[in-house]
């Protein structure tokens, strides 16, 4: 019997999905089936609107080899698992004569724990387990959240935070969840038989393709300790997003809080003499947390490094002595014990961390104004530390023995993929070598013609921005720009200060448009009152250059007011560029550049979301017309129609608002 060919299966999948099979997804397909069965690695750009969860499902499904497919975005592993693959399995189910299996899989703590829910959550004042329900009061917040979770454990068949709609703070999850570290496993467990994350990865270990997040993807990698089933093939989606997702599974903190927590838990288990220790020991730390000034600490001070080395061997002495030390009148001893023990470990992680010393980390201090009395009065000093670079650990961990495809709709910048497969640890595209990954990079394009459908303006009169300083030249022309578009804006900002600011200097000269800002309401709420309204303008950071999707004549006109580089004071950013530059590089270049193409490629690709789309993204820095690395910037950008004459925006944004109108 002949295999059925890979245009006959897309085009049945394209079907079942009610789309429409483009150009782009059809090259997308080919290369990942030609990736899969060399076992190769492949880079692809693939525009929004291409159609590519299909375009690397299809060759994924019809190899037959367990696959994994790691997302950034709730959004997307809902597409994927609720949509995408549904129906194209059955699509592809009579042409391929098996029906592959699915699951999602997540971290442990995104599902609800039976146990905690059942048993009660150990507490750190006193000995044993609480009721979380009855502690809470029925009417607040916290106690009305409580007990739609108790409602929802009766009904859910998966216990995925992700699956509660709408959701509860985490606060309230924190009641009802575990973390690995905290978990009292399977087989120790009384609730272990009905485990709801324990069932996950029974479903993953079945399934043909398993669906997880960024963050999992990391934990596999890093620790060692295998999360995800053996695959044979890897598929990042949203990959831009990968490096910054490890470095934050990869990057551990201290804070005197979470220091006495575990003193507080630890307490009650161990012998006095291991409780004094580490009770001096978390003071000494807490005592001169208070006194560090923020920044880099490129050497550790002394007195630091001696009250990271007590908390350290403290940490040391309570894990030993937990392990020996039993008292049967604390209720539930196991589950209390797993908790101090979590903690402890915890905190000795990364104390050890810091004391080590590794030339390959960044350490540094940070505080922010403290967000209330009491209890919270240090909640805003940590002692952090990451990795200088994950290049090393994903060339390592994630390239070896599988094939990877990494897709996006921003891998390449300044025109080429060399920069993002660098910071994945791979060499330059084609180069081989002992410990170099063999790649390559497609460009399948995308459905849009972006110089038809948009213009990208820079406003090259204006006086180039200084940090912190007064722009007011800067919201005259956003203002300018807002009245010749009608409202329809997405004001995409460097600081949520700068935000803050335009938005209540705007409010006062145009009240006819209603400008929502970040933080006033939670982001779906504004997205869906921003695309109720042509009118209104949404104006925010960091989350918006990424996660808005407003097609339609709601968003017409995309603002950047600067160039998003990282702040000078940045200390990982800092500390990336200066070993670049060390190590003979262009560390401009290399990070901040990079940083910046990809935040800018990402916000001007809020413009265009469907065919019908037209408008102008306006970046309100001269400097992305005048500097010389305004090209490299420029070219990582959707292929807009580019100009500085702003007269000519303004017509255009007047003539597409009109349009707009008329089809209103």
């Amino acid at each position: 019997m002949t295999q059925p060919s890979l245009p006959e299966l897309l085009h049945a999948a394209v079907t079942a999905v009610g789309g429409t099979e483009r150009p782009g997804q059809v090259a997308m397909a080919e290369a990942v089936a030609e990736a899969i069965d060399d076992g190769a690695h492949l880079l692809v750009q693939a525009g929004t609107g291409t159609g590519k969860s299909l375009g690397y499902l299809v060759p994924a499904l019809a190899h037959g080899e367990r696959v994994v497919v790691a997302t950034a975005t709730l959004a997307l592993q809902r597409q994927l698992v609720e949509r995408d693959l549904p129906r194209t399995v059955e699509a592809l189910h009579p042409i391929l004569r098996r029906r592959p299996e699915f699951a999602m899989l997540k971290g442990r703590s995104n599902y609800l724990c039976l146990h905690r829910l059942h048993e009660g959550v150990p507490q750190d004042e006193e000995e044993g387990l609480f009721d979380q329900f009855e502690a809470a009061a029925p009417t607040s917040k916290l106690g009305q959240d409580l007990l739609r979770l108790r409602d929802w454990s009766d009904e859910t068949e998966t216990g995925d935070r992700d699956d509660l709609t709408p959701g509860v703070s985490d606060r309230a999850w924190s009641q009802v969840s575990v973390s690995s570290r905290e978990c009292l496993g399977a087989t120790k467990c009384a609730y272990g038989a009905e485990c709801f994350a324990e069932a996950a990865r029974e479903r993953a270990k079945l399934a043909e393709v398993i669906v997880t997040n960024h963050a999992l993807l990391a934990i596999d990698a890093i620790e060692g300790a295998p999360v995800l089933p053996q695959h044979e093939v890897l598929i990042v989606d949203e990959a831009h997003e990968l490096v910054s997702r490890v470095t934050g599974v990869a990057t551990g903190e201290l804070t005197p809080g979470q220091v006495n927590r575990a003193v507080r838990r630890a307490a009650k288990l161990v012998n006095e003499k291991a409780a004094d220790q580490l009770q001096t020991a978390a003071e000494g730390f807490e005592r001169l947390m208070e006194l560090a000034l923020p920044g880099r600490l490129e050497e550790i001070p002394e007195d630091l490094g001696y009250a990271l080395m007590a908390l350290r061997d403290a940490c040391r002495t309570v894990i030993s002595a937990i392990g020996s030390t039993r008292d049967k009148s604390v209720q539930d001893e196991d589950a209390v014990r797993k908790q101090a023990l979590a903690s402890v470990e915890s905190i000795h992680d990364v104390a050890e961390r810091i004391t080590h010393g590794s030339e390959w980390d960044v350490v540094w201090y940070e505080r922010h104004e403290p967000r209330g009395g009491g209890a919270y009065r240090h909640s805003g000093a940590s002692l952090r530390v990451a990795p200088m670079s994950v290049s090393g650990l994903l060339r390592e961990k994630l390239f070896t023995d599988r094939s990877v495809v990494l897709t996006s709709a921003t891998l390449k910048l300044g025109g080429d993929f060399n920069g993002v497969g660098a910071s994945l640890g791979l060499g330059p595209e084609g180069a081989e070598g002992d410990d170099l990954p063999l790649w390559k990079g497609v460009d399948v394009g995308s459905p849009f013609d972006y110089p038809r459908q948009g213009i990208l303006y820079v406003a090259k009169h204006l006086a180039r921005p200084a940090r912190d300083g007064d722009r007011k030249d800067m919201l005259d022309e956003l203002t300018e720009l807002i009245q010749a578009a009608g409202g329809r804006t997405l004001g995409l900002f460097s600081s949520m200060r700068a935000a803050q600011l335009a938005a209540e200097d705007l409010r006062s000269r145009i009240p006819e448009y209603p400008i929502l800002l970040q933080g006033e309401e939670t982001l779906g709420e504004l997205i869906k009152n921003f695309a109720a309204d042509p009118r209104t303008c949404l104006f925010g950071t960091l989350s918006l250059w990424q996660g808005v999707d407003v097609p339609g004549p709601s968003c017409q006109l995309v603002v950047m007011d600067k160039i998003p580089f990282p702040r000078p004071d940045d200390p990982l950013m800092s500390a990336r560029q200066k070993a670049v530059e060390e190590a003979g590089g262009n560390g401009f270049m290399a990070v901040a550049a990079t940083h910046a193409a990809l935040l800018m490629a990402q916000g001007a690709g809020r413009l265009v979301r469907a065919s019908g789309d037209r408008g102008v993204v306006a970046v309100l820095d001269p400097r992305l017309a005048t500097a010389r690395y305004g090209s490299y910037l420029k070219a990582s950008m959707p292929d807009f129609w580019y100009t500085t004459d702003r007269n000519q925006v303004r017509k255009s944004l007047a003539a597409i608002d009109a349009a707009a109108k008329q089809a209103d």
